[in-house]
This record gives structure tokens, C-alpha cells and sequence, in this order.
């Protein structure tokens, strides 16, 4: 370590100025910042059944439309005059809203007798029987309207900026007697863009402040706290501007990483800042205190950078598209803290003139007083094991799964309870699609077929409604049922006939994934039905493919983490000694979530392997320092304590308070992250410096 010392303190300037170019570059890389609001797009990407369901809409030209619950009350229901003309006029000013190409609900656009265009005026002047007849010439009618005719669904198609066009629709005057509630993907994409542009302006700054902080509180040097962040707000930096140099977006899984990055990043900033101003009451020499710092923490520096990048990479493993950006991303940003702790923090101190003392720190002085108390026997290490042990023994059993599309949105939001209201008064607010087969050039008997098919689907649980023009046959005059199965008119549904099928729309009621399984089932067993997919299917496949992920990412990353450890102490006894507190971590965490009733999702599947990589850094730290401390002799454990005691609480204090900033976001991922993560780094902190001791103490 000293020739690398040597290396840095001689060429600081230059490891300086290449440090702040690579800064204002990546700086500059941040005006190309673009969001992807598109929940489904990320999801439906790199599994088989999200390219169905993809397939299956673009072969019938099917876009994500944007649905209207009209709602009127008793006096003007949708089945009088009054109550058609307002929704005439609704529908005209949802025309005419910017952005949205065409809108349909069950009045038709002309009138079937004369073929004029219906206006709100002729519908005011209909007789009541007029608007009964004009009701059941719709076959859309028991699809869109409720059965008390008190709601109804209107569908605008969007144009290319369908985020634009819902939020145009959303600050919609409302017309006269009529409350709208808007759904679909447009609306969620367009909450989701507001979200992410909030997150990302105001939880970094937080999260940095909370941490400065905790760290001030342990060093009791200002200068020092903030030098010990700059590597992770760097390498923060540095990897959004990578990330935007290379044209990706920022989603709602990988608008955390900078999150991540600071956060588990910090860590090697604080440990070497700790050394050096543990080691200029020595010297002031540059590299000599540069060097007795390398010494102490340069190996365990390298060591946490491999195990809690490992810990995210384990994530491209998982088959989830999302989950393995952001896995990618977050080792990159822990790399560049890591190199950035190794080579510019070195080189940026050498140029400082640090004070030794630290008789501000409210926190470290009692950390170490407290702490080598607590490992004075093995009597605390075993409590604390049996008792983690048995609380993970008694919950995880009852770990869930939430395959709901909506996990990410807070139980009161808006797009929430507008899903809602549409699922209690239709059924669903994202029903399915699906495929019966038919051949154009083989007559009409084949209907009969598609019919029966559809009453089969019908009969099985959750199923409310399902439709296709197989149904119209009997309810709409010939030649208008052959222009639908021609592809010359098309229903408030979009296209629903292909050269070799029927589409059908299956709307869902109170189902569950039972109800799910029977009918992936029975369209895997029909002859009719080619097939059966939409998001609450696509949906399900993911929090089937999150269960796997986590085992798969647990696995992978203890794999590495493990390899990565015996290789570098090549002894069985400090190898077992590291895992131990990170196995009893991540039990902690799963029985937390089960306990919490906080299901697995795109987020909390993975964090399992995230905790693997980073809380294995306060083993690595902790066993390098008693490996010094050996060196010198009796009092082993109470020196190393008093070295790397304090970093250790600091950072996971300071990870743990850093979290809280969370609390602030709109998503409610990110408030369950939150306080997973503070029970996560709380846990592996105290049982590195409470059971290593006890695992390696000499007897």
C-alpha cells in the first residue's frame, strides 16, 4: 500500500483534475434526462407471456385507450333524454381535447336510420321509448353501461403522447350533471412521470443531508462528514451520466439507484476518512498518513466494493427485466464510489490539513464504550442468534406474493380508488384480451363454436362478462354483422377481427389467482381459444417470477459473496465467522416482511441479495481490523472495536436515517424500502460486531 500511497499523493493534482472532468461530464450527461412512465413496457420486455400480450395488441392495432366513468345521478340517468345528451356533450368535449384521436361509448357516432351525426339537442328531444330502442341497438350497451344506467364507460384512443392526452383529459372542465374518474395505463404513465420528476428533485438532497448528519454525529468534523460522502454522491453522478450517455430512461425500479449508490457507497468514504483522522495525531506527512490509512482499510475497501457490487449484480440473474437494470446500474455506481474512496478521496486529503481530534462526535465515543461492554462474553451473541433465529422461523412461513399492477401507488392515491370505482361498477378497470380462432372462408357455423367457447369461459369464477362479435350475430341486422366480421366497422372496443381470429374482451370480477390458474388453464386446453393474456395475467407471471428471483439472486449472490471471502482470507474459521451475521440479516429481513405483512413485489424480492452484498462489508471491516489488532498483542477484540466500531454504526445509522428521507416519496415501494432497509443495515451491524467477536475472540 505504500508504493500506491506514494503513487496517489505524487499525482493529486492530476487524479484530481481527471476526477472533476469526469464530474462535469457526467453533469453535462443530465440534460438528457427522459423518464419511461410506461409500467407495462419494462414488464412485458424478457418473458414469454409478457410478448403475448404485446403480440396479441399490436395484431389488432389494440392501444392502451383511456377509460371515463361517467357518473350522473337518479334524476338524469343515462336511460332519459337528459341523461343521453349530457353524456352527448361529454363526449364531444373528450373529442376535442388535445391529444386524444377518438372517443366511443354507447351512443353511436351517426344515426343508424339517417345516418346524421347524433348531437345532444337530438337526443333531448327523443321520447323515452326512442332512448330505450337506442340502448338495445347498442351491443355494447351491457358491456359499458351499469345496470342502473347511473355509470358508464367512455374509451378515448390516445395519440402518439398518450400521457399528454390524459393529462389534458384530467383537467377536463366537467360537464353539467356528470362526474368523470379516469383510468388505464395513459393515466397511471402520466402519474407515474409526475412521481419520478418529484422523487428524483427532492429525496437525493434529503438522503445526502440526513447522512451528513449521522456521520458529523460519529467524526465530529464537519469537513470530514462531507468528505466522506463525496464518493458516493460521485459515483451517484457518474452513473446517471452514464446512464443517460447511453440514451436509457429512468423508470420507477431505476429511480432508486441513485439512492442505492449513495447510501452503500458511503461506506468506504467514512472508513478511510475515519483512519486518516485516527492517524493525524501521528504525522502530518501526506503519505504517510494516505498510506497508514491503505493499510488499514485498502484491502477491506476492495473487499466491500466486490461483495456489495456482487450483491447487485446477482440481481441479472433473476430473468426480470427491471430487477437486472437495476442491479446492473447500482454495482456500476458502487464501483465508481469504490474507486473514487480509493484513488480522488486519498488525493483530494492529501492536499487538506486534518485536524485529529474528534471531541465533538456525539455518537462514537459511547459506540465504543457500549460495544466492548456488550462483547465482554458470548452471552449476548447467542441470545441475540436464538432470538433472530426463532423470529424468522415463526414468519417467513407465511410470506406472500402481490401480483397487484398497481403495488407501486399508495392505498388513497387517486389513480388507486379511480381503479377502484371502475373495478366495482364494471368489473375491472384492466380486463383481458384474448384470441378465439377463425377462418374468414369457412362460413359462419364456426360461430357456434366460438359461442359455446365463450359461455364456457363465462361459467368459470371471477369471469363477468366476456365478449366478441361471435355474440352480436342474433342482436344486430345482417349486413351490419357482416361489415363487423369484414373489418369495415369497428365497436368502442377497437378492431376485433384478424385474418385468422376473433378478439375477444374479458372483463373480471373479484377473482383471485385461483380464479386466474382455471382460466390460463382452460385456454391452454380449448380447441377455440389461441389465446388468453392481459396485465392481470402478465401480472401474475411476474409475482411468479419474483418468487424465483428471489431464491435465484439469494442463491447467486451468497455464492459469490462466499467465493469471494474464501479466496481472500483462505481460512474456513473467518469465512464462516463473515457469513454467519449476514445469514442471520437476511433471515431477519425475510421474517420482517412477513411479519410487517409486506408482500414480495418488484422491489422487496430483491432486496434479500442488495443486503447479502452491502451488510457483508461490516464482517469484511470488522474481522480486517481484528486481524491488526491481533498483531498487537492481548486486547484483540477492544481494539478493534475502538477502529472499526465506530465506522461500522456510522454508516449503518447512517444508511438506516438516510432511508427515512423515503418516508417523503409518493410510491409506496419506497416507503416499504424504507423501513426494510433500516431494520436490514440495524441487523447486520449488530450482529457483525456482536457474533464475530464471539466466533473469533481467543479463548
Amino acid at each position: 500500500m505504500d508504493r500506491i500511497a506514494r503513487f496517489i499523493v505524487s499525482r493529486a493534482r492530476i487524479v484530481l483534475i481527471m476526477t472533476a472532468i469526469l464530474s462535469l461530464l457526467s453533469v453535462a450527461m443530465l440534460f438528457r434526462l427522459d423518464f419511461n412512465a410506461d409500467v407495462s413496457s419494462f414488464i412485458l420486455e424478457g418473458n414469454a407471456t409478457g410478448e403475448v400480450f404485446a403480440n396479441l395488441q399490436e395484431k389488432y392495432a389494440a392501444q392502451d385507450p383511456i377509460t371515463i366513468v361517467a357518473t350522473t345521478s337518479a334524476d338524469a340517468a343515462f336511460n332519459t333524454p337528459e341523461g343521453l345528451a349530457r353524456l352527448a356533450e361529454l363526449q364531444a368535449a373528450i373529442a376535442s381535447t388535445e391529444g386524444v384521436e377518438s372517443v366511443a361509448s354507447i351512443i353511436p357516432a351517426v344515426n343508424p336510420l339517417t345516418g346524421a351525426p347524433i348531437t345532444p339537442a337530438d337526443l333531448r328531444q327523443l321520447p323515452a321509448p326512442a332512448v330505450s330502442g337506442l340502448l338495445d341497438s347498442s351491443p355494447t350497451t351491457d358491456l359499458l353501461m351499469s345496470s342502473d344506467f347511473l355509470d358508464t364507460l367512455v374509451i378515448a384512443t390516445p395519440g402518439p403522447d398518450s400521457i399528454s392526452a390524459a393529462r389534458n383529459l384530467a383537467d377536463l372542465a366537467p360537464t353539467d350533471g356528470i362526474q368523470t374518474t379516469l383510468a388505464g395505463n395513459p393515466v397511471i404513465f402520466a402519474s407515474v412521470v409526475d412521481l419520478l420528476s418529484l422523487f428524483l428533485l427532492a429525496i437525493p438532497p434529503v438522503v445526502i443531508g440526513l447522512m451528513l448528519a449521522v456521520f458529523y454525529a460519529n467524526i465530529g468534523d464537519r469537513r470530514l462528514a462531507a468528505l466522506a460522502m463525496l464518493p458516493a454522491i460521485l459515483g451517484s453522478l457518474w452513473t446517471f451520466g452514464l446512464l443517460f450517455g447511453l440514451g436509457r430512461q429512468v423508470d420507477i425500479v431505476t429511480v432508486i439507484v441513485p439512492i442505492f449508490v449513495i447510501v452503500m457507497g458511503s461506506a468506504d468514504g467514512l472508513h478511510f476518512v475515519t483512519h486518516f483522522q485516527e492517524e493525524a495525531h501521528k504525522t502530518s506527512d501526506p503519505t504517510t498518513l494516505v498510506a497508514s490509512a491503505l493499510r488499514q482499510v485498502g484491502v477491506p475497501m476492495i473487499l466491500t466494493t466486490i461483495s456489495t457490487g456482487a450483491g447487485f449484480l446477482s440481481l441479472l440473474f433473476t430473468g426480470v427485466r427491471p430487477i437486472a437494470q437495476l442491479g446492473l446500474f447500482s454495482a456500476i455506481g458502487i464501483t465508481f464510489a469504490g474507486i473514487i474512496s480509493f484513488v480522488s478521496l486519498p488525493a483530494l486529503l492529501s492536499r487538506l490539513t486534518i485536524k485529529p481530534e474528534h471531541h465533538n462526535a456525539l455518537l462514537g465515543p459511547w459506540v465504543t464504550r457500549g460495544l466492548r461492554a456488550l462483547v465482554r462474553t458470548r452471552r449476548p451473541a447467542i441470545v441475540i442468534t436464538v432470538v433472530l433465529v426463532a423470529f424468522a422461523a415463526l414468519t417467513i412461513p407465511s410470506l406472500g406474493v402481490n401480483s397487484d399492477q398497481l403495488f407501486f401507488f399508495k392505498d388513497n392515491d387517486p389513480v388507486r380508488l379511480a381503479f377502484a370505482k371502475t373495478e366495482a361498477a364494471f368489473g375491472g378497470a384492466t380486463p383481458l384480451i384474448g384470441e378465439f380462432a377463425y377462418d374468414p372462408s369457412a362460413g359462419a357455423d364456426q360461430l357456434i363454436a366460438i359461442r359455446q367457447a365463450s359461455d364456457e369461459l363465462r361459467a368459470l369464477p371471477g369471469v363477468r362478462e366476456v365478449f366478441s362479435l361471435a355474440d352480436l350475430e342474433s342482436t344486430v341486422p345482417p349486413p351490419q354483422f357482416a361489415a363487423l366480421l369484414a373489418g369495415n366497422f369497428e365497436l368502442p372496443l377497437g378492431r376485433m377481427v384478424s385474418d385468422d381470429g376473433l378478439r375477444f374482451v374479458m372483463f373480471p370480477e373479484d377473482f383471485t389467482s385461483a380464479d386466474l390458474g382455471l382460466w390460463k388453464d382452460y385456454a391452454a386446453n380449448s380447441d377455440e381459444v389461441t389465446a388468453l393474456t392481459g396485465m392481470p395475467i402478465v401480472w401474475d407471471e411476474i409475482a411468479r417470477l419474483v418468487v424465483r428471483s428471489q431464491v435465484v439472486s439469494l442463491i447467486v449472490a451468497f455464492v459469490l459473496v462466499t467465493a469471494m471471502l474464501g479466496l481472500a482470507y483462505r481460512r474456513l474459521r473467518q469465512t464462516i465467522a463473515s457469513l454467519v451475521p449476514i445469514i442471520l440479516t437476511v433471515a431477519t429481513l425475510l421474517g420482517f416482511l412477513a411479519f410487517s405483512g409486506t408482500d414480495l413485489n418488484l422491489m422487496t424480492a430483491v432486496l434479500s441479495s442488495i443486503v447479502i452484498g452491502v451488510g457483508i462489508d461490516y464482517a469484511i471491516h470488522f474481522i480486517a481490523a481484528i486481524d491488526l489488532a491481533r498483531q498487537e498483542g492481548p486486547g484483540t477484540i477492544d481494539r478493534a472495536i475502538e477502529r472499526a466500531g465506530r465506522p461500522i454504526v456510522a454508516n449503518a445509522l447512517g444508511i438506516a436515517v438516510a432511508f427515512t428521507a423515503l418516508w417523503l416519496s409518493p410510491l409506496k415501494i419506497h416507503n416499504q424500502l424504507s423501513v426494510i432497509m433500516q431494520v436490514s443495515m440495524v441487523a447486520a451491524a449488530v450482529t457483525a460486531l456482536v457474533i464475530i467477536p464471539a466466533l473469533l475472540a481467543e479463548d
